[in-house]
């Protein structure tokens, strides 16, 4: 089995991500991978922080065979055991480690409005209960059906 280093993009349209995986040469691009090695994200803007490899095993896969292609070549030489560019890679993910993210804008909470405090059955002090006469006021006296001119007939005129 040919076994290939390569790169598996993963991510969202327009927002690549990459995996760097050992993958025999035969899958697709996004197939299945024998391991996962690191991985390489060209959207960070910090350019030595983009790549993160497993250096021991890509060179254990290096040892077995396997072929790079050419990109992960080069982030190889950058990055891996005997790369170049190794002390700048540390810097700059220990600067992103030390980098907060925004803090993000605090969320628009109306404020409860202050209301005044309640009489002892709970209305307002200026409002009667319902059914209940305000302090002062006669309480409404219900008309019987006689005196509102019903035909149960107590009162002459419908004779």
């Amino acid at each position: 089995m040919a076994v290939r280093i390569r790169l598996k993009r993963m991510g969202r349209r327009h927002r690549p991500f990459f995996r760097i995986c050992a993958m025999d040469a035969r899958v697709p691009r996004d197939g299945r991978a024998i391991e996962e090695l690191g991985y390489y994200d060209p959207t960070v803007r910090d350019v030595d922080a983009r790549a993160v490899l497993k250096a021991d095993r890509i060179d254990y896969w290096l040892d077995k065979g396997a072929k790079p292609t050419e990109k992960v070549d080069v982030l190889i030489k950058k990055y891996g055991t005997n790369g170049t560019h190794r002390d700048q890679q540390k810097a700059a993910l220990e600067r992103l480690k030390t980098l907060k993210p925004k803090a993000p804008p605090p969320m628009f909470v109306p404020k409860p409005k202050k209301q005044a405090p309640a009489a002892a059955d709970g209305a307002a002090p200026g409002e009667a209960a319902p059914g209940e006469a305000a302090p002062g006021e006669a309480a409404p006296e219900r008309e019987s059906a006689q005196t509102t001119g019903g035909s149960a007939g107590g009162e002459a005129g419908g004779e």
